[in-house]
């Protein structure tokens, strides 16, 4: 399965591990169908860490999930914070998951078992894009002065639909 999300600084595409995180790939897949993302912010940029959206409120407090309440964590012995272009979920705590998630910008081992991980950014273009998220001036709170944001997210059944489409794009 692969979601690409479509933001102001470009598309980024998603490829997402449901064997290894379902409740979190089914959360995030639901809310990208319905729309729920849409024109939400990225709320959140801590440089060479994190970018952190999924906040309709776009204060870093909203969200909820699609179980009406949060959910549990879901880890897996091997996926680690060991890279730049992961994507897992946001949370206040312990089993408490709801609609923000992040983008990593690097190796954040102190996120191990602290943080659902359930997918990663695949093509070389959209890791740019998702970088280019980051580079925006912030305030003293990790806020951007000027955000970029999610205009729009669209679900594929699998990677292969996602980059057979690119392909008949670019290509055609």
């Amino acid at each position: 399965m692969a979601v690409l999300v479509k933001t102001s600084a470009g598309e980024i595409d998603i490829e997402l591990w449901s064997k290894e995180a379902p409740k979190a790939c089914r959360n995030f897949v639901q809310l990208c169908m319905e729309g729920y993302y849409d024109g939400t912010i990225f709320h959140r940029v801590v440089h060479d860490f994190i970018i952190q959206g999924g906040d309709p409120t776009g204060t870093g407090t909203g969200g909820e999930s699609i179980y009406g309440h949060p959910f549990k964590d879901e880890f897996h012995s091997r996926l680690r914070f060991n890279r730049r272009g992961l994507v897992a979920m946001a949370n206040a705590g312990p089993h408490d998951n709801g609609s923000q998630f992040f983008f990593t910008l690097g190796r954040a081992d102190e996120l191990n078992n602290k943080h659902t991980i359930f997918g990663k950014v695949t093509i070389l273009y959209t890791v740019y894009n998702m970088l280019r998220l980051a580079e925006v001036e912030c305030d003293s709170e990790e806020r951007p002065l000027n955000p970029h944001k999610i205009r729009t997210t669209e679900v594929f059944s699998t990677s292969f639909s996602l980059a057979q489409e690119l392909l008949n794009f670019y290509c055609l």
